[in-house]
């Protein structure tokens, strides 16, 4: 198993930045490939972003692509989304997720595709 705690969110205005960080437990975190999602009030949970077990693949919705970078440091067994250009319908809770399923250079699109979540971060955009 792994467990995962986010941090970084916050309270931002309109047209800026923050950076997200998911730190892992264990000594496997370069087994799993991990994403980040996000869930805003009445709204379903969505991955937004997702990297392969070593890095080399990203996925991107398209409601934050060119906006948001995911990267990982699997010697920090730590994951970070970097949003800049920040919209107030960036506003929600965002969670970290991990999953040991998949290909080395598989990514992880559905919440589905995700067994292990942290316990969230809010991020909220005023405009």
């Amino acid at each position: 198993q792994v467990q995962l705690v986010e941090s970084g969110g916050g309270l931002v205005q309109a047209g800026g930045s923050l950076r997200l960080s998911c730190a892992a437990s264990g000594r496997t975190f370069s087994s799993y490939r991990m994403g980040w999602s996000r869930q805003a009030p009445g709204k379903e949970r969505e991955i937004v972003a997702a990297i392969s077990r070593g890095g080399f693949n990203t996925y991107y919705a398209d409601s934050v692509k060119g906006r948001f970078t995911i990267s990982r440091d699997n010697a920090k067994n730590t994951v970070y989304l970097q949003m800049n250009s920040l919209k107030p319908e960036d506003t929600a809770v965002y969670y970290c997720a991990a999953d040991r399923d998949g290909g080395w250079l598989q990514v992880g699109t559905e919440t589905d595709d995700y067994d292990y979540w942290g316990q969230g971060t809010q991020v909220t955009v005023s405009s």
